[in-house]
């Protein structure tokens, strides 16, 4: 899945911090959402969802009250990205 990625300076210390343990608190949302643009599809539905689609996994995500994404919404692209094999260490060539 990570053939054809190419990620910016921006995108991949953002997907850095997904995989951050512990878990990072100051993930903006609109990062995030750049991020999961650059390696899938997103679609802003008319409910505030956004439902995200990367390779065979699909989600759907409240946007967080703030601008940071909240510790579950990390953990969930973390488990998304992982389950199509997109991970800081999959990108190192």
């Amino acid at each position: 899945m990570t053939d054809g990625i190419h990620l910016n300076h921006h995108h991949k210390t953002t997907l850095e911090g997904i995989f951050r343990h512990p878990v990072g608190h100051n993930l903006e949302w609109h990062d995030v959402l750049s991020l999961l643009e650059q390696v899938g599809t997103v679609v802003e539905e008319e409910n505030g969802r956004f439902t995200v689609t990367v390779g065979s996994e699909t989600e759907t995500f409240d946007k967080p009250r703030h601008h940071d994404a909240d510790v579950q919404q990390v953990l969930d692209v973390r488990r998304m990205l992982e389950g199509v094999g997109i991970t800081p260490e999959s990108l190192v060539k």
